[in-house]
């Protein structure tokens, strides 16, 4: 199963590939690290970057789709501009998403810990909530 982990941070998303396969993990080469909207107020953009991740997904073969849970409220609330791109995500046909939560996360790492140190993955530091969100789609 290919899995793309999702983090998304103000108007842009970051992105992690991560697949299983026969209980082996493996981090596939991808061309892109985030993905962003350029103008928030333009309908046009929202539908070319909802166009260019659903592309990207396609070209990666992706599964499934697992975006990191942010609080609707308090102090660490997701922005609408958040909420907008993960709509737009969503509603991607032909793609399977879910959301992981900060609770199901913290559940799957301490049962089953990730196989490696993420200094080892070659990501860039960046790309570590997404990358540990994807790790939990597959496990989970």
């Amino acid at each position: 199963m290919k899995v793309c982990g999702v983090e998304i941070k103000s108007n842009e998303v970051i992105v992690c590939l991560l697949s299983l396969e026969d209980g082996l993990f493996q981090i596939p080469d991808c061309r892109v690290r985030r993905l962003s909207l350029s103008n928030i107020n333009s309908t046009q953009h929202l539908r070319d970057f909802q166009f260019a991740f659903a592309k990207l997904m396609a070209d990666y073969k992706v599964e499934k789709v697992a975006i990191k849970q942010r609080p609707m409220k308090g102090k660490f609330a997701g922005g609408a501009v958040g909420f907008k791109l993960e709509a737009a995500i969503e509603l991607i046909g032909n793609l399977t998403t879910e959301l992981v939560s900060a609770t199901q996360a913290k559940q799957v790492l301490k049962d089953q810990p990730l196989p490696v140190e993420f200094s080892a993955t070659g990501l860039k530091a960046f790309q570590e909530p997404a990358f540990i969100t994807a790790y939990v789609a597959c496990m989970a």
